[in-house]
């Protein structure tokens, strides 16, 4: 894959080489993302951040990775403060906004319409989201997570065994971290959904021409064995009718520390692409695993920066120039970020 110039808008575009290059220019980068060294080399440069869907993560982490390589950023958000709500089209906010800055990452409700947007322009234009389609860049740090644990544990991905968990329906992120899993071998899919929430069909073909097992099942319990790795996802609430939002759902939904203890062994990841619904009774990832190592949501979130860093530098053609570019920072930073990390997640 030729990566300058190009638009990042589905994960069908990489290859298992194109995906280890954004992984070593993500290792590259690791120090900065960790606060550890500094670099400039998108110094001059401006990214257009622009979320027509509301975001806090997604957001801030593509803002950070820009201003972390020196770039500076021009954030819009909402519909309601936007042209687009004064009947504008996708085409002319794209065509005049490409006029202002040097690459574009863009969150919108409506599934295809980040690809109609990277039509108007010649710019590097991101996908940060597009309603149910697909979320590209969650799924490259998703996988690049499971990979840094993998490491850690002496694991491979090819050969494992993945429990995707939730409303499988309507989840962006599980739809592109299933397709860019399928470039491996050999996986066990495992999918527990309400039946109405259930993957696509569609993905299930595509596991299944590509030589993958898959198991369907609408329960967590004792039928589930030998996971690597469990992908929690919320319910999109946002993207259901009201008769829809619990249907199907019970207590054994909860993905909480007795039912990790009693079904998962000590070097079971558990991911969750967040945000994640702690409120007492939610269909969710518990907060009473905030503690347990095995949970990596937020080793997640960090990988974010590092790999939404490793993008722009790759799309702006500049990978080339990090490694001359480093220099120590002189700031404090604390030794963990978080009070409960894991000891195997010191900054310094």
């Amino acid at each position: 894959m030729n990566f300058a110039g190009s638009s990042i808008l589905s994960v069908d575009q990489f290859s298992l080489d194109a995906i280890d290059t954004i992984f070593q220019v993500a290792d590259l980068l690791e120090p900065v993302a960790r606060r550890r060294k500094v670099t400039r080399v998108l110094e001059g440069a401006v990214l257009g951040n622009l979320f027509f869907e509301a975001s806090t993560r997604t957001r801030l982490s593509f803002a950070s990775a820009f201003e972390r390589l020196g770039g500076s950023v021009s954030d819009t958000t909402g519909f309601t403060f936007s042209s687009i709500s004064k009947g504008e089209s996708l085409y002319d906010t794209s065509r005049v906004i490409s006029g202002y800055v040097d690459t574009i990452v863009i969150r919108h409700p409506e599934e295809g319409s980040v690809r109609e947007f990277s039509e108007a322009t010649n710019i590097p234009v991101i996908n940060a989201g597009d309603g149910i389609g697909e979320h590209p860049t969650q799924a490259l740090l998703d996988l690049y997570t499971i990979n840094g644990e993998f490491k850690r544990l002496s694991k491979s991905i090819n050969g494992s065994s993945i429990l995707v968990f939730g409303d499988l329906k309507n989840g962006r992120t599980v739809h592109s971290l299933v397709k860019i899993l399928a470039l491996y071998q050999n996986i066990r899919f495992v999918f527990v959904s309400p039946m109405g929430l259930s993957l696509p069909e569609s993905l299930l073909e595509h596991i299944a021409s590509r030589g993958h097992h898959y198991e369907v099942h609408n329960s967590l319990g004792p039928h589930i064995k030998n996971i690597d790795v469990v992908y929690a996802t919320r319910i999109q609430r946002e993207r259901m009718l009201d008769g829809e939002l619990t249907e199907g759902y019970s207590e054994n939904f909860r993905i909480n520390a007795a039912l990790v203890n009693s079904l998962f062994d000590k070097n079971t990841v558990i991911l969750h692409p967040l945000p994640r619904d702690s409120r007492e009774g939610a269909f969710d990832l518990s907060d009473d695993l905030n503690a347990d190592e095995r949970l990596a949501i937020f080793r997640q979130t960090d990988n974010g920066v590092q790999i939404r860093m490793a993008l722009f530098a790759l799309v702006l053609g500049v990978e080339n120039q990090i490694e001359s570019s480093l220099r120590d920072s002189n700031w404090f930073r604390p030794q963990y970020i978080g009070k409960q990390d894991a000891k195997f997640t010191k900054l310094k």
